[in-house]
């Protein structure tokens, strides 16, 4: 008996109908990437491994998928290496290629190999997949698309407030109302470590407290006690967990928190620029909030950090995210060139659309009009017409068989086709074809040159 197939967990197989709702959401994040100046590029879908290793700190470089080399791989490693059975030891000399793990490493890459031929500020979007080792949940996979936005060549914090525009822009198009942007600055928690004495422990100290609404409060004090912490500092930073009030509000807290913190105090001014400068602006659909807890554990990332929630009632994680990073385009050779950037989260927006049927209802309908078959001499006929259908750009299709008249009426239900044509024997000696409208049930006949009428109906 044959093995009953299967797909690698945190994989998908795609229906038509599932791509159809898919491209719907890359065509509306398209035309405002596009109408906000961004251009398309494309990189491969895996990359040395040392562009990758190191850039997304020590939780990030665990779920890159590394690709074992061609041929005997095992025959470059010595015995010591071996021997001691240490993968830290032994995957760089199995595997010198990785699957990307997201979009903007690749792109910082791409800036650096292409930065004769680019005009900067250079303005990018891409739509590509990216892949995780992690563990397969709801809207968690191991294999998504990631859609990119960002900005390299330009320190302006206009930029920023732009991308919080653009946010609003898609998520206003898709109907998608009451998403919550959250707000922070890499600086802000720089000059929080500062001043609690945690300088030197910077990323253990965000990656934990970035993990506050999962674990909870004492959660993160657990494991900044564990990457060595003190309880002093962490009583400092105590009044980071019950921050609240407004927006400006909350700036006067931090500002009086961190007024003997230069970057802090830079953070906080940083992030006061953007909450002002979109409060001029004004946004329709979705809601802007400090986040002060935010770090999304990211190394890269030194000013504004962004995350994208989902609206209320639905449980999900986060549908977009990003940040500036000033020198990421550094760590390849090309110094003090800042950029900033944001991703949405293409297959968890997809979910929430699903949740709360946002989708339009014509995604539903993958043909307009199909022609049923009659004989040979009737479809050729049908076909005809339906070439002049597809030049209109109306989806039309002739059945490929004269199959009993009832199995093609199930195939045209199934579909969801909302007009039939029959064109039989009789129609062809009339030189006419009948259009029955599935819904109502209604007929009506047209004569064959009279073609552009029931175009003109559709």
């Amino acid at each position: 008996m044959a093995q009953k197939p299967s797909i690698p967990k945190g994989t998908r197989d795609f229906t038509p109908q599932e791509i159809s709702k898919r491209n719907y959401i890359f065509d509306v994040v398209k035309k405002h990437f596009q109408t906000f100046g961004y251009l398309p590029i494309e990189t491969p879908s895996f990359e040395n491994a040392d562009t990758l290793l190191g850039k997304y700190g020590e939780e990030g470089d665990r779920l890159i998928f590394k690709i074992l080399n061609s041929g005997d791989f095992l025959s470059k490693v010595d015995d010591v290496t071996y021997s001691l059975k240490k993968s830290g030891s032994l995957a760089p000399k199995i595997s010198e290629k990785a699957l990307r793990y997201d979009l903007t490493v690749p792109f910082a890459r791409y800036v650096v190999m292409h930065q004769n031929e680019i005009d900067f500020p250079f303005k990018r979007y891409q739509i590509q997949p990216v892949w995780r080792a992690d563990r397969p949940q709801k809207g968690r996979f191991r294999e998504f698309f990631q859609c990119d936005a960002d900005v390299v060549g330009s320190n302006s914090l206009l930029q920023e407030v732009e991308l919080v525009q653009l946010y609003d822009a898609v998520f206003t198009d898709l109907k998608l109302t009451g998403a919550t942007i959250k707000l922070n600055n890499r600086k802000i928690l720089a000059g929080i470590a500062e001043v609690i004495g945690a300088k030197h422990l910077l990323v253990d100290f965000t990656v934990a407290l970035d993990k506050l609404d999962k674990i909870g409060e004492e959660g993160v004090k657990k494991e900044m006690r564990e990457k060595g912490i003190s309880d002093t500092a962490i009583e400092k930073a105590a009044p980071l967990f019950t921050l609240n009030g407004s927006n400006s509000q909350q700036l006067e807290q931090l500002k009086a928190l961190l007024q003997n913190s230069e970057v802090g105090t830079k953070g906080v001014a940083e992030l006061r620029y953007i909450i002002e400068s979109i409060s001029e602006l004004e946004v329709q659909s979705a809601r802007l909030t400090i986040d002060v807890t935010l770090a999304r554990g990211l190394n890269y990332y030194t000013g504004a950090i962004f995350e994208v929630s989902a609206p209320d009632g639905v449980s999900m994680g986060s549908i977009g995210g990003g940040g500036r990073y000033d020198d990421l385009t550094g760590i390849f050779g090309l110094k003090d060139v800042s950029g900033v950037g944001i991703s949405f989260g293409l297959d968890r927006i997809y979910l929430v659309m699903e949740e709360l049927d946002l989708f339009p209802k014509s995604l539903e309908k993958s043909l307009d009009v199909l022609f049923l078959n009659f004989g040979e001499q009737e479809a050729l006929a049908s076909l005809k017409l339906v070439t002049e259908l597809r030049k209109a750009g109306i989806k039309s299709d002739v059945y490929p068989s004269n199959a009993k008249i009832q199995k093609q009426f199930k195939y045209a239900n199934n579909r969801n086709v909302p007009f039939v044509v029959l064109l039989g024997d009789q129609e062809l000696k009339d030189t006419s074809f009948v259009v029955k409208h599935m819904e109502s049930g209604e007929q009506k006949t047209y004569a064959m040159s009279a073609m552009g009428d029931f175009i003109s109906s559709l």
